[in-house]
This record gives structure tokens, sequence and C-alpha cells, in this order.
């Protein structure tokens, strides 16, 4: 149900890119979910109990936008990058206020990361590893139903992210952030008709100190703090035939307050982008599905603008 780790790692390469050719310090946002969930988002497939999901992620971007949306000056802004994210999730079948209560569990990976700045990778550089691990509570509510149906079903979640991946101050990438961040989110989804979905996932990103900057920073700072972030992932979807279900997906991010260093304020280093793209979901059974979106991204500030193609298999022991 979450997130993208090549996030945190390609707006690292923004921020050592951005540092080098003497243009602006940037920000360090954590890696967020934007584009891993799409389809039927508001519950489990099955119901209660023991989820197991693989995501695979590859993302490519050959453009690294400043703060107007311009190119930053290297010769080359080359990046590509797989990377997944392995998830537990558990559903209790009982009930507590009215919904169910559950437990969420991820650990992000990056398998491979390569890059091309045009001068030997001195700005642009990549590790790969294990990140931070991802630990969520939420509550699931049951489907409200219609004469034909569902009609709309929601979950909320309170997700923290721990400083547990593997991290190195004197690296501009690391698979970990090294500080505590929180990334509740709100999920739903409506049936337009039997046949017809519309889901979407909202979230607020509040991130905690990390008293271990990177050193590029300078050698006077002693503390940063990424700034405050909404995003969402939207999802529409039809289903053509039984089993199969195609439709559009987006996601959304913006940075809506500063990041800071040694405690002040840094301006112009807030980040944004948008993306849209075709997606499709097979069912095998109730109990197995396989998703994949592709999204292209646009509007990008201060990282990135690329192609994130999301491969996606959730299974349910019965």
């Amino acid at each position: 149900m979450k997130r993208s780790t090549s996030r945190m790692l390609l707006y690292c390469f923004a921020l050592s890119g951005l540092l080098k050719t003497g243009s602006a310090i940037a920000g360090d946002l954590p890696n967020v979910n934007l584009g891993f969930t799409s389809f039927l988002d508001g519950a489990p497939p099955a119901g209660s109990g023991w989820y197991a999901t693989q995501y695979l992620e590859y993302y490519t971007a050959s453009r690294i936008n400043d703060n107007a949306g311009n190119k930053i000056p290297l010769p080359k802004q080359n990046v590509d990058i797989f990377a997944g994210l392995t998830q537990l999730v558990y559903q209790s079948p009982f009930k507590i206020a009215g919904a169910h209560p559950g437990l969420d569990v991820i650990l992000p990976w990056v398998a491979s990361a390569h890059t091309d700045d045009g001068m030997g990778d001195v700005a642009l550089n990549a590790r790969t590893g294990f990140g931070d691990v991802l630990i969520g509570s939420f509550i699931q509510f049951d489907p409200i139903m219609g004469s034909n149906g569902p009609r709309f079903v929601q979950r909320f979640e309170f997700q923290i992210i721990a400083p547990t991946g593997a991290y190195d101050p004197s690296k501009a990438i690391n698979p970990g952030s090294n500080f505590w961040s929180i990334d509740p989110y709100w999920a739903a989804t409506v049936w337009i008709n039997p046949k017809w979905t519309v889901s979407w996932r909202l979230h607020y990103l509040w991130n905690a100190t990390n008293n271990r900057p990177y050193q590029g920073l300078g050698e006077g700072v002693t503390s940063s703090q990424a700034g405050q972030a909404l995003h969402a992932n939207i999802a529409m979807e039809y289903e053509v035939t039984p089993g199969l279900r195609i439709g559009l997906n987006g996601y959304w991010l913006r940075q809506i307050t500063d990041m800071k260093v040694n405690g002040q304020n840094v301006s112009g280093q807030r980040e944004a982008v948008w993306a849209i793209g075709p997606g499709a979901m097979y069912s095998f059974s109730r109990h197995d599905h396989l998703m994949f979106n592709a999204y292209f991204e646009a509007g990008a500030r201060n990282r990135p603008e690329g192609t994130r193609l999301v491969l996606r298999y959730v299974h349910h022991f019965q």
C-alpha cells in the first residue's frame, strides 16, 4: 500500500547537483508513496486476514528541475533506478468502534541505481541497500452497501517512518534518511456503478530533525529538518471483463513548509510534482491480484522529472 524508495534517492541526486553547481541548498524529503497504490485502494481485496504484497518499480529521468522548473546546470542528468517494497498487512476480523483494526509493515530496498551527470558522476551518484522501515496501524471500515453492491469504503492509517535504513552523512545518496517521519493517510473507494470505481489516498507528511545532516550542507551545519508536505494518489478504473480492470492513475506532491538548516528556514527549495498515466489490474482470484501502473511526471520543482513504472502483486493468505 505504500511508497517509493527511489523518491528519496532521486531527490538526493538533485541535492548533490545543486550544491556542487553552487545554485542553492536543496531540501531532503524522505521517500513517500507516489503511485505505488492505485485501484480499489479503500479496502483489502478479500477482507480480514494476512496479506503479502511485493512492489517493483523502475524510475527513469533525464532532467532534474530547479525551483523555477528549469533544468539544473549539469551536462547530463540521467537517472535509472530499480527498487521495490516488501509489505505485510494484517487486518483483524474483530471490530472496535465499528471498524477493523490492523497493522502494516513495509521494508523498502534499492536493487540498482545508475546515474550519468556528464562529469564522471561527481554530482550524481547512487547507493543501493535497504531503506527505512514503515510501520502503520489502521482502522478499516466495512463497505457501505447499495442495491447493486458496495458504494463506498474507507480506511485511516497512522504511519511512521523509522530511521532504520543505511545512512552515511558523507554521502548525498542514502537508502535511509536518519530522521523520523509521520505520514498518516485517508484512503477511500467510491463505486460509481458495479464496474466503475474511483479511489484516492491522501497523506500529510511531517519530518523530525536530522542531527547528523548531509555534510555537503556545510561544515557549520549541525542539524537539518525536511519541510512538511501533502501528497496524494488517485485512480479511476473500469472492469472490462471479469477479473480485468483498466483505467487511469496519478499522483501529486507539494511541500508546504520550508526545510530548516540549523533551525533556520531555507526558502526556494520546496518540492512539487504531479503525474498521470494508464494502469491495469488482473485478479486471478479474490486472493491474488496483479497490478501495473505507469506514470509520466510533469511540473517538477526541486526534484527529478521522469517516468515511473510500478508492478504490484497482492496475495491474501486463506
